[in-house]
């Protein structure tokens, strides 16, 4: 049997949409301890763009169809929601294998079905639609974690989000408004900026602008060039979490000098556990935070989602439903 798919063909780093191809692919053969999720809506990532840059992904994986985030309908007819990471336990791949991410070592969503170990799927509330559920298990699920696990920021503190616009930076304004954060934003782009505020940061302000106070975290998806800013805009004894890079992992100050004497903790990030999806996704259900959807589009128009996401034209998540 065949099914619809978006895959990487080709790895390309520096055209990457060169190796994107749209057509027929095996539908998934299901192995013991996994299952198949007919999917609804899956959501675009930068994770995917990297993918077919070919990092994370070699050429002896292609072709690879693309996707880290669907939500669908299990083989028993239940609503469901897959969380990416395969192997963090070790259940349905065995204690010995290493996580990875949908799309790094197995088969992605951006297709009619998906199979995950049978571990890896969770109820979908049914506050939510597909399309929104579909938007949570990566981007939103990394702003989630780096808040209120690596950050640990509480209710009245203060969070600078670096680069409003991005799907982590986005979740990070919408999650820290509703956890009754004190939000502050960055973009270099004036209608973004004021999306921001909209969607609840207090203040948004250009790269690099001085904020009314310093702040209890950042969270750093920009790397290079943002890192001085976030680091001064640390309070002593702040936290700045990073879970990317987009702009370049070397930037031309370290910071070093500040960081030491006024003891900032640097914290990496990469993606969250299952418990954290479940929390993330009851904690949608239960305030009535709904991710900030860009676009809606087919599946088999999915170049133009890859398209709007390298060229950095979006506010938000872009999903892509299946026929």
């Amino acid at each position: 049997m065949v099914m619809f798919a978006a895959y990487a063909a080709r790895i390309d780093r520096d055209q990457p949409l060169n190796g994107l191809e749209l057509g027929e692919r095996p539908a998934p053969e299901v192995k013991p301890g996994w299952t198949t999720v007919t999917v609804k809506a899956a959501s675009l990532n930068h994770h995917d763009l990297w993918s077919l840059r070919g990092v994370g992904l070699g050429e002896e994986a292609l072709p690879m169809i693309l996707g880290c985030d669907a939500a669908g309908i299990d083989a028993d007819g239940n609503e469901v929601v897959v969380h990416s990471v395969i192997g963090e336990t070790g259940h349905g791949v065995g204690p010995r294998e290493r996580r990875s991410i949908l799309t790094e070592k197995y088969q992605g969503t951006f297709a009619e079905q998906v199979t995950v170990p049978a571990w890896n799927v969770l109820p979908k509330p049914r506050e939510l639609s597909f399309a929104q559920a579909a938007c949570l298990p990566t981007a939103w699920l990394t702003a989630y974690r780096m808040l209120f696990t690596n950050a640990g920021v509480r209710p009245g503190d203060s969070v600078l989000v670096q680069g409003a616009g991005g799907g982590v930076a986005t979740a990070a304004i919408v999650l820290g408004k509703a956890a009754g954060l004190r939000v502050y934003a960055t973009s270099r782009d004036e209608a973004k900026r004021k999306r921001a505020v909209e969607l609840g940061a207090v203040e948004a302000f250009e790269p690099g602008a001085r904020l009314p106070q310093r702040v209890d975290a950042v969270i750093e998806t920009v790397g290079a060039a943002t890192w001085s800013h976030s680091v001064k805009s640390l309070r002593p004894g702040g936290t700045l979490v990073i879970s990317g890079a987009t702009s370049g992992p070397n930037p031309p100050s370290a910071e070093l000098n500040r960081i030491f004497f006024l003891e900032l903790r640097v914290v990496g990030s990469t993606m969250g556990s299952k418990d954290e999806l479940e929390a993330l996704l009851s904690f949608c259900a239960v305030t009535g935070v709904r991710p900030v959807i860009d676009e809606v589009l087919p599946l088999d128009r999915a170049r133009e989602g890859f398209e709007r996401m390298a060229g950095g034209d979006l506010f938000g998540k872009i999903v892509l439903t299946a026929p």
